[in-house]
């Protein structure tokens, strides 16, 4: 049997930044991974946007990681050349009704840390982006986009120059903890061949299969699995080129921040996502729902033309909130709620996932002791 200091499962954007901090502590680093690249599932299938900090509660995980995680991701990407760019955000009231709701956001944002949004005139927003409808309008100008692709390629080749091992195709079907430490038994999706490799740390990064991983480690309590929800969101893309230079978003609905439009770094247009609630790993994107974002987005770009959309992709959140519930926080679980030494589980990571991946990689770093505090 195989024994390293720590296992991340998951090589996503969070398993591949607390990798990357693993092994730049000198400490025997294996990522595990299902499929046969990085960055398949949730890290890949979003918006690719580094969010300000804007909309989550005061004192929350994803307010303080989010916050943290933009000024250190803008550092990271500046430092390590990667593709991404300041572009700034428009949240927009389109009926007067709704400009309680930026009043709302912008204490909200201020209370997280977020003290750079200004409120604009219906007039100030077309000054900017003339094509917009809007009564009134927050800009945000510390969100940005981001290569998602080349920012895991970046944090994959930090973590593996200094020594941290990376297998492929590689499913941890069960486990078990004993004697202060966790024996995973994985099998080759390709060959279906396994191994067993044993740890005394485990982050369990799995994304959409973290709750299904720790259920499967005999000796875990399963008390302590949170209930895990599928929320599809589907993308369409736009015909020719949208006449926006920034991140353009409505005020937030139930289980999502609204139908908005983002740019990629090559200046396309794409909006999304809704929220469908799924129970299958289906990302097929039904032409037909396309029907429904056309009066959504004419609510603030009245221009859109008649058959402009068309499928893009789709991702799916593994959200710990189901429909008509509040909004869940990330959940960070270690020793001091399970009661197993070694072992991080990272429930419910989606947006702002991406924008959170250092500092969440730092604080589980903390978490297990591995750096000063």
């Amino acid at each position: 049997m195989e024994q390293v200091d720590c296992v991340i499962v998951g090589a996503g954007v969070i398993g591949l930044a607390v990798a990357r901090s693993f092994a730049a502590k000198g400490l025997d680093t294996l990522i595990l991974e299902a499929t046969e690249a990085v960055g398949t599932g949730t890290s890949s299938r979003n918006s690719e946007v580094i969010h300000a900090g804007i909309y989550y509660s005061e004192g929350s995980l994803k307010a303080r990681l989010c916050v943290a995680g933009r000024d250190m991701l803008y550092h990271y990407c500046t430092e390590r050349s990667i593709p991404h760019e300041r572009c700034g955000k428009l949240i927009l009231a389109t009926d007067e009704a709704q400009e309680p709701v930026l009043a709302t956001i912008r204490a909200n944002a201020a209370a997280c840390g977020v003290s750079d949004l200004r409120f604009l005139s219906a007039a100030e927003t077309r000054a900017l982006e003339p094509a917009l409808h809007c009564t009134q309008a927050l800009f945000s100008p510390s969100t940005g986009i981001v290569d998602s692709h080349a920012l895991m390629l970046a944090l994959r080749g930090d973590a593996e120059e200094k020594g941290a091992m990376l297998s492929f195709n590689t499913q941890v079907v069960s486990g078990y903890i004993e004697a202060g430490r966790i024996v995973l038994q994985t099998t080759d999706t390709a060959t279906g061949e396994g191994f067993e490799i044993a740890t005394s740390r485990l982050v369990n990064a799995a994304g959409l299969g973290a709750v299904a991983l720790a259920g499967s480690l005999k000796g875990f309590d399963r008390q302590f699995l949170p209930t895990l929800r599928y929320a599809k969101g589907n993308y369409f893309s736009v015909a020719g080129r949208a006449p926006f230079s920034r991140l353009v978003y409505p005020v937030p609905e139930p289980g999502g921040l609204g139908v908005h439009l983002t740019l990629d770094l090559g200046g396309a247009a794409r909006f999304g996502p809704d929220v469908e609630w799924t129970e299958t790993l289906d990302y097929r994107v039904d032409p037909a729902r396309g029907e429904r974002f056309y009066d959504a987005i004419r609510k603030y770009w009245p221009g859109l033309a008649d058959g402009s959309l068309q499928p893009a992709y789709s991702g799916i959140r593994p959200k710990l909130s189901g429909p008509g519930e509040p909004n869940s926080d990330f959940v960070i679980q270690d020793a001091a709620t399970h009661g197993v030494e070694g072992v991080v589980n990272l429930f419910g990571f989606e947006s702002p996932g991406l924008t959170s991946c250092m500092a969440t990689a730092q604080h589980v770093t903390h978490i297990l002791a591995l750096e000063q505090r």
